[in-house]
């Protein structure tokens, strides 16, 4: 024990002794450390809380920001989905229009086709009724006067006078004899 008393003494010996050196006196030390105290505790109760407040208050819109930047990304991944969706239908319905466009396009043509066939039959059966009346009716002209012709030749052949019955026995005879 006086071993440690001796080696206490020689330490408080020394550090009274450095103290010194450096400038250190006790009711000094003690007013500064009273000063140092109470400019900490009002830091601590005026300062330092309202930083930690400001902090927390950071954290939390942080926090809050994060959140809605998650909401937000999730929001967009559906409204592009549904996006998507929308132009799926589009296309779907563009490409059925334009199917209905082209089925009612070959239908029109078909019906047009139709049309001018029937109407190009119709002109020619127009043109075979106008050709065949033309036909009988040259042929008619044709024996007629194919008729006056052989009257006439018959009755310079023959010198005479033909009556209306003679030159209509004859015109049938030649008309028959043509057909």
């Amino acid at each position: 024990m006086v071993l440690f008393g001796s080696a206490g003494s020689d330490l408080l010996d020394m550090g009274k002794s450095t103290a010194r050196t450096f400038g250190v006196d006790g009711p000094h030390l003690i007013s500064q450390i009273i000063s140092f105290c109470i400019v900490a505790a009002l830091l601590y109760f005026f300062a330092y809380k309202r930083v930690l407040a400001i902090l927390e208050e950071r954290r939390e819109r942080i926090a809050e920001g994060l959140a809605n930047a998650e909401k937000i990304k999730t929001e967009l991944q559906r409204t592009e989905a549904a996006r998507l969706e929308v132009l799926n239908q589009a296309n779907t319905q563009a490409n059925k229009l334009i199917e209905e466009a082209r089925a009612a396009a070959n239908r029109v043509r078909e019906e047009e086709t139709q049309k001018a066939i029937a109407a190009a039959e119709q002109i020619i059966t127009k043109a075979r009724e106008a050709a065949t009346a033309e036909h009988a009716k040259m042929l008619t002209d044709l024996k007629r006067e194919v008729g006056r012709l052989v009257v006439q030749t018959t009755a310079t052949v023959t010198g005479k006078i033909l009556t209306p019955e003679d030159q209509k026995r004859l015109a049938e005879e030649t008309s028959r004899q043509i057909a």
